[in-house]
């Protein structure tokens, strides 16, 4: 059973002299048609046709919905939100980023009107976030970071080296012991990413 090649919906795989026609294929004028996008597959069955199918890569279909917790990378910061790269969804890599937003009032649950979004994030921090809605015509997911599993769990410090967390809104630089401003998350073992 071995993938061969991707195939998009509604190309000609082979003649039905060849092979039958397995799941995510149909038949016409005697030939084998891929029905969906996906993985190319050729089984062969003792000594009979091989059975071609065409089985969707389920990666591709992954997306973030409302609810599922992702690893996004920070790209921008401005005093209203943070503008961040959508990696995972759960543990699963993203075979193409998404873009995502994280607005100041969904940064903490309390004390909305004081957070400070560079007081929370920096470009090229690793954040844990929440996705709250799909986003607006340019297609950006808002994100929350307000639960206290949610926030920052890798930053590195100006000097390159990876800080470490010493309290909930506070992260240090092992090497220079540098503090910085971070909305740091309680990491639960099920997101750590080694």
């Amino acid at each position: 059973r071995l993938p061969l090649s991707s195939c998009v919906a509604g190309e000609r795989l082979c003649s039905t002299e060849e092979a039958t026609a397995g799941s995510g294929t149909y038949t016409r004028h005697g030939f084998i048609f891929s029905s969906l996008a996906g993985c190319l597959e050729r089984k062969n069955e003792d000594n009979e046709l091989p059975v071609v199918s065409v089985v969707r890569d389920s990666e591709s279909q992954l997306l973030p919905n409302v609810g599922a917790v992702v690893t996004c990378k920070v790209c921008s910061i401005n005093s209203r939100f943070a503008k961040v790269h959508i990696l995972y969804v759960g543990s699963t890599p993203l075979k193409s980023t998404f873009r995502g937003t994280i607005r100041r009032e969904d940064i903490r649950a309390t004390e909305k009107d004081k957070v400070e979004v560079y007081k929370s994030f920096r470009p090229s921090d690793i954040v844990l976030a929440k996705v709250i809605s799909l986003g607006d015509a340019q297609s950006n997911y808002l994100l929350s970071t307000a639960e206290n599993e949610l926030g920052v769990v890798v930053a590195r410090s100006e000097a390159g080296v990876q800080m470490v967390p010493i309290s909930w809104c506070e992260m240090q630089c092992p090497r220079t012991h540098t503090k910085e401003f971070r909305k740091v998350a309680r990491v639960q073992p099920q997101f750590l990413q080694t």
